[in-house]
């Protein structure tokens, strides 16, 4: 018989990550704005936001993966 398998996402770790991202995205937002060549606010926050957009997808998908391998080394040691 097949062992139940256990949850792996909860509301706890979605709200972590949201908070995790979305933190992230507003110091990027912010560091981002500075190097923007441009003298139209709109500019700086459009291509401020682009990039931040970008370089946040990134640290989404590193933080997921660290949860997999966090999970794994864990599951690992208790074996």
């Amino acid at each position: 018989m097949a062992q139940p398998e256990e949850k792996h996402v909860t509301p706890v770790s979605l709200v972590v990550d949201l908070v995790l991202v979305v933190a992230f995205f507003v110091y990027m937002f912010d560091v981002l704005k500075s190097h923007v060549p441009s003298a139209n606010p709109r500019m700086i926050n459009l291509w401020g936001a682009l990039g931040s957009a970008c370089m946040t997808g990134v640290f989404w998908l590193a933080l997921q993966m660290f949860r997999v391998v966090f999970r794994a080394q864990r599951a690992a040691a208790k074996k």
